[in-house]
Formats: structure tokens, C-alpha cells, sequence
């Protein structure tokens, strides 16, 4: 008979599927970078892609604490967001509504990311891994913080309706 699953097993379950979804999301943010055309949304994807870089090295110290090797399993959630990215870039990419629909697409990011590090320390605490409680919480305050930039860069990107839209 197998075994029961527990609390500890969907943490370290969905610790692999966020550090998967994080590597995913340093790549998606510099592809995002290269792509803005307003200088304050490019800085800030840059500047959140060398922050998440720090972020997946904070999972893998949660990993080191809860004595389990650092590995990410296909997040499905990110691969979904990713792929709309793309296809969103390949749509809009030459458009004056580009910046608008990539600041659209960081934000499904940063909004799956903000659910699973809320998840991953409250799960966390439950546990008494309050060492790696705050490491997520230090990532879950980075991603509300950006979250919270990208809304105050989308709404200072001037948008000039066409003639044909009006």
C-alpha cells in the first residue's frame, strides 16, 4: 500500500514546481526586456530579472533546509503563461499597445508567483521551517513590490487612440 501523501510532500512538490517557474521567469523577463520599448518598463524588467535570480537561489537554501536536492519539476501553470507571452509578443510585438499587453503578461507572472509564495509560507510555518518562511516571504514582498511597479509604469505609458479606433 503506498504511502499516505502529507503536508510536507505538496510543499516540497510545490517548492520544485516554483523553482521551475522562476528559472522560466528570469528567461521570459529578459526576453520581456528586450522587447519593451519604454526605458522605465525595460529597467524594470532587468532589474526583476537579476532579482530573480536571487530569488532562485534563495529556493534552493529553502531546499538545503528541508534536506532535499534542488530541483524543478514542468510547471505547467508557467509554461501556459510563457507561451501566451509569445504569442502576445509575436501579435502586438511592433504595436504602440506592445508595452501595455507585456505589462500584461508580467502580471500573470508575478500574480502565479505571489499565489505560490504566499502558499509555500504559510505552508512553511505550518511545518516550522520558519527559516525558509522568511526566505519565501523576502520573494513574496520582492513580487508584490514589482507587481505594484508594473502597475504604476502601465498606467504612466501614454496611449494614443488611432483615428480608426476611435
Amino acid at each position: 500500500m503506498a504511502r499516505e501523501k502529507t503536508l510536507n510532500d505538496a510543499f516540497y512538490e510545490t517548492l520544485k514546481d516554483v523553482y521551475y517557474a522562476e528559472k522560466a521567469s528570469v528567461r521570459a523577463l529578459k526576453k520581456s526586456a528586450k522587447a519593451a520599448q519604454a526605458d522605465d518598463l525595460r529597467d524594470a524588467f532587468e532589474t526583476h530579472a537579476e532579482e530573480s535570480q536571487g530569488q532562485v537561489e534563495r529556493l534552493q537554501r529553502v531546499f538545503e533546509i528541508i534536506g532535499k536536492a534542488a530541483r524543478g519539476k514542468t510547471c505547467e501553470a508557467m509554461q501556459g503563461l510563457t507561451a501566451e507571452m509569445e504569442e502576445d509578443l509575436e501579435d502586438f510585438g511592433e504595436t504602440d499597445a506592445a508595452d501595455q499587453v507585456l505589462i500584461g503578461c508580467a502580471q500573470a507572472i508575478e500574480h502565479y508567483e505571489i499565489a505560490r509564495y504566499g502558499l509555500l509560507k504559510s505552508w512553511a510555518t505550518k511545518l516550522g521551517y520558519d527559516e525558509a518562511a522568511d526566505l519565501l516571504d523576502q520573494t513574496l514582498q520582492e513580487e508584490k513590490k514589482t507587481d505594484d511597479l508594473l502597475n504604476q509604469i502601465a498606467e504612466g505609458l501614454a496611449y494614443e487612440r488611432s483615428e480608426a479606433a476611435a
